[in-house]
């Protein structure tokens, strides 16, 4: 981490269910929300879950409609994504995301473009087919980029700044030197992405790296604030908000990684963590069964306030 790891203690609510549904969190008491959306139907992120790419956006507006009431005036709301190629189809993923933030209130701010590096192709080397057949319109390129898109909620009050006290500021503090030796000025972002390794904390789980989440929080939330994180996967957007100095709330639907979870944001000592399992939270049996059967996704649990049953 570029800023010094806390060392005061720190709350972190992980809440295993729909992020749909939010309802535990009061209205505009979030700082930040940095995420990453599930893959729609990518093989290594809750395969089948979705009936079609409709019902992906369905999901993706509903989100959208939380995300915009528990969000604090002004403040900022990162999504990790790319478009998505499936069955030979090209998913314009992040225009669609974008066009649903707008609809839903919030102001399209910036974009990152996230570079891996090049000799890695995590989904497919799509480039091989102009190698076998070395011809005009046979050239497919392979990704090697994610995009961080970048939404505001109205515009933020730097007024504000005057009422934080001198040492939550200092400790918000970004390191110049560090901003500009690693370029973190500029709209591409060059850094490892999650290998593929045998590490049981990341195994199945398509991660994105400390050092991307740690420098969203940096660059848009101050040291004591609540950062969001509804797609939570393996914790890393906690992780990295209890190693500087910051709560969180996050979402997932997948119970079995609750010890993931607690491992990685107990890196920092000081971190408390409390967990709740909601009527609608998932097993992974429940997508294999669907892979495994007829059906053509996986059932989505979604709890609304004052219902004790699935739907």
């Amino acid at each position: 981490m570029a800023q010094r790891a806390a060392t005061h203690g720190t709350r972190h609510k992980v809440i295993f269910g729909n992020c749909q549904d939010m309802h535990e969190i009061p209205p505009e008491s979030i700082q930040l929300t940095v995420t990453s959306p599930p893959y729609y139907n990518a093989p290594f992120d809750y395969p089948g879950m979705y009936r079609d790419y409709d019902e992906y956006l369905k999901m993706l507006s509903r989100v959208c409609d939380e995300l915009y009431r528990v969000t604090s005036p002004g403040r900022v709301v990162c999504f990790v994504i790319d478009d998505m190629l499936v069955d030979g189809e090209k998913l314009p993923i992040v225009a669609d995301c974008t066009t649903i933030m707008r609809q839903t209130g919030f102001r399209y701010r910036d974009r990152i473009t996230w570079v891996k590096p090049k000799g890695y192709s995590r989904i497919s080397r799509r480039s091989g087919v102009l190698v076998q057949h070395p011809y005009p319109m046979y050239f497919y390129p392979d990704n090697i980029q994610e995009s961080v898109v970048i939404f505001q909620k109205g515009r933020f009050d730097y007024k504000l700044i005057k009422e934080i006290d001198g040492e939550t500021l200092e400790s918000s503090r970004i390191d110049s030197h560090m901003f500009n030796e690693n370029a973190w000025n500029l709209t591409v972002w060059n850094i490892t992405n999650v290998l593929p390794t045998n590490n049981v904390l990341e195994k199945g789980i398509a991660a994105f790296p400390d050092e991307l989440a740690s420098r969203l929080i940096q660059l848009y939330s101050f040291s004591h604030e609540t950062i969001l994180d509804p797609f939570m996967g393996s914790g890393t957007t906690a992780k990295c908000a209890a190693m500087l100095g910051r709560n969180s709330i996050g979402y997932e639907l997948i119970y079995e990684l609750k010890q993931n979870i607690l491992a990685k944001i107990s890196v920092n000592n000081f971190a408390k963590v409390s967990f709740e399992r909601r009527i609608d939270a998932i097993a992974p049996a429940t997508i294999e069964a669907a892979e495994g059967s007829s059906a053509k996704h996986a059932v989505i649990p979604i709890r609304k306030a004052g219902e004790h049953s699935l739907r």
